[in-house]
């Protein structure tokens, strides 16, 4: 994978702490996390350090010096391509895998979610945040504009995402011999998407009639069978 789309990316991209994603882990302090694309490590330190798993490990394609990625309180860091290498560690291992905005930027989803579900306990959740192209603004400038410009700065048309969905095909994607999608929610209805406030008004004013179109994110867990 070509990394210099993302040697631009500003520290945020990488640093921030996904409470949103947070907030849909099972209460269960000696559980077994997994984070893919883990960034600088912020989202899996807060995560041990809350007290919301008793082991953490993270994969991430960059080595980001100078972040969290080696902090002695997260258990294990692998450095390398989810597509294209193993993951340190057994089959059956993890209690829950976490996967915010990562699965738009692969080559391909589909043969990558077979193989988290591998690494994940019966039972077990995957949660996953993936963008949402129907949002009105990025549907807008493809209908009206005629435009499909990609951006260097994040959201829905990150120059490095290679995979774009709709609700329902996210639905297709976590629906597979081993998983089940169990949760959908649009980030914005999520209390820890702040930023999300006016867009539940709209959502409320409009009776959910244009829900697809003010979410600019889907969250979905999906259980391991």
């Amino acid at each position: 994978m070509n990394t210099t789309h993302y040697k631009v990316k500003t520290e945020d991209y990488f640093s921030n702490v996904r409470r949103d994603v947070i907030s849909l882990i099972p209460n269960n302090p000696g559980q077994k996390i997994l984070e893919i694309g883990a960034g600088a490590g912020n989202t899996l330190l807060f995560i041990k350090e809350a007290g919301i798993a008793g082991e953490v490990m993270g994969v991430e394609l960059m080595d980001i010096p100078g972040s969290y990625q080696r902090h002695p309180s997260i258990d294990k860091f692998q450095i390398g391509n989810i597509e294209q290498e193993e993951i340190q560690a057994a089959g059956e291992y993890f209690d829950v895998i976490l996967c915010a905005d990562v699965l738009e930027h692969l080559v391909d989803p589909w043969v990558t979610v077979d193989k988290l579900a591998g690494y994940l306990k019966k039972g077990g959740s995957l949660i996953v945040s993936i963008p949402n192209i129907r949002e009105w603004k990025t549907l807008a400038r493809i209908v009206f504009r005629g435009e499909f410009t990609y951006r260097p700065e994040g959201g829905i048309m990150d120059k490095t995402h290679l995979r774009f969905f709709c609700r329902k095909n996210i639905y297709q994607l976590l629906t597979t011999s081993y998983l089940s999608p169990s949760y959908c929610k649009p980030n914005f209805m999520l209390k820890e998407v702040p930023q999300g406030k006016f867009r539940r008004i709209l959502n409320i004013l409009s009776f959910g009639l244009f829900e697809d179109f003010l979410t600019v994110q889907y969250i979905f867990i999906a259980k391991k069978k």
